[in-house]
């Protein structure tokens, strides 16, 4: 049992506030809590427990919001964060649930997200996208749903094309030896990458190959 002393705004931290017990610092809460204690309430242990674990979830959700400002992230990803930041699996089950709840976390979408952002900027094979979204804690479900549309002879040669131009000047055999193997190591298969490598060639011959 205790006597809620002082409700004080933090210096540094806006929304954020002091929470006092016997004169004494409790813990800190977010605006959303402080806002439903006041000064001269008593807490009996079991509230100051409750108060304690639904700040620990507001601020858990806080930082889950952070970690998903740059870009979408997957729920695993997610959990992982709030591991690292040492929430406890009570307090991340939460947060997950209210994020997805909110349609903020979806893996479907981030493996489409993921996938389309790969073919924009760095196309590459299927299955090396498969292997970054599992790296990614994304279910097999999702990610056959988000790949299975890729055209891998197109990927290969956009992935080729910046490649191409750079070695255009090359003799043609270390032309095809050193495009074939880049796109090898981006997970393109042997004929998949002969092919688009020979298109390439084509194109720069032609001289009909757009940077």
């Amino acid at each position: 049992m205790g006597l809620i002393t002082a409700i004080e705004p933090q210096a540094r931290h806006a929304n954020r506030f002091n929470l006092y017990i016997d004169d004494e610092f409790a813990f800190g809460l977010s605006a959303i809590l402080a806002a439903k204690v006041r000064v001269g309430q008593t807490l009996s242990d079991e509230e100051r427990n409750a108060l304690e674990r639904e700040e620990n979830f507001e601020t858990g959700y806080e930082k889950a919001l952070r970690f998903l400002e740059p870009r979408p992230r997957s729920s695993s990803e997610v959990k992982q964060q709030l591991f690292k930041k040492k929430f406890d699996a009570e307090t991340i089950a939460r947060v997950l649930a209210r994020l997805t709840d909110a349609g903020l976390l979806d893996d479907a979408a981030f493996a489409k997200y993921w996938v389309e952002n790969r073919e924009q900027f760095r196309p590459r094979a299927g299955r090396a996208l498969k292997f970054e979204l599992r790296r990614k804690g994304v279910g097999d479900t999702a990610i056959k749903a988000a790949v299975g549309e890729i055209d891998e002879s197109e990927s290969a040669y956009r992935a080729g094309t910046a490649r191409a131009l750079r070695w255009r000047d090359l003799e043609p055999r270390e032309f095809r030896d050193k495009l074939t193997a880049f796109l090898i190591r981006r997970g393109f298969g042997y004929d998949i990458a002969k092919h688009a490598v020979r298109r390439l060639q084509t194109e720069i011959k032609d001289g009909t190959l757009d940077a």
